[in-house]
């Protein structure tokens, strides 16, 4: 018996939760409430920089951001390591080469003012040649810190631009001229 009165009244339940009468779900919905406050924008900036890796300037260049990132921000840098056709191919930084000669590093790194991309690595950067050294292309993303828990593989360019929404249109127009 108290099967059967447990069943009835899982039955009521559910009928009661499916009911809908002619003014809404439980009864007529209230007035809309007043505008709330606007939300915040979160926006990731980019920029495009090409990089000349010279003994002037001790194969490394430093570029300044204008205004300084927020401190819970992360900056991610990637080099464009080869062209598919017309397609650049980004890799994430660190890179590494290995040559007979030894190993040769892309890397960076960034503060709140500024990030510095430079050459690393056991080699003597001036038995490099141009290819390795001269008019190399990074792309570099602030991600706002509200992202950092995100799932997500930041080594992965196309990842990461989809996931903030960034267009190739935004690193052309993002030049950044390094410190002298």
């Amino acid at each position: 018996m108290k099967k059967i009165a447990a069943i009835l009244g899982l039955i009521t339940l559910v009928a009661f939760q499916s009911c809908e009468g002619p003014m809404g779900p439980i009864g007529p919905e209230g007035p809309q409430g007043p505008q709330g406050q606007p939300g915040v924008n979160i926006v990731s900036e980019v920029f495009q920089v090409d990089v000349d890796f010279t003994e002037a300037n001790n194969f490394e260049r430093i570029f300044d951001f204008n205004p300084r990132i927020v401190e819970s921000d992360v900056v991610l840098a990637f080099i464009r390591w080869e062209t598919n056709g017309q397609t650049p191919i980004w890799r994430a930084l660190p890179q590494t080469v290995f040559f007979n000669e030894g190993v040769l590093m892309y890397n960076y790194d960034f503060t709140r003012d500024d990030f510095r991309l430079f050459l690393d690595g056991p080699i003597d950067y001036r038995t490099l040649s141009a290819d390795w050294t001269r008019g190399q292309r990074f792309r570099i993303v602030v991600v706002p810190g509200d992202f950092a828990g995100a799932r997500i593989d930041w080594t992965d360019y196309e990842a990461v631009t989809k996931m903030l929404g960034i267009e190739e249109k935004d690193f052309l127009e993002s030049q950044l001229q390094p410190r002298d």
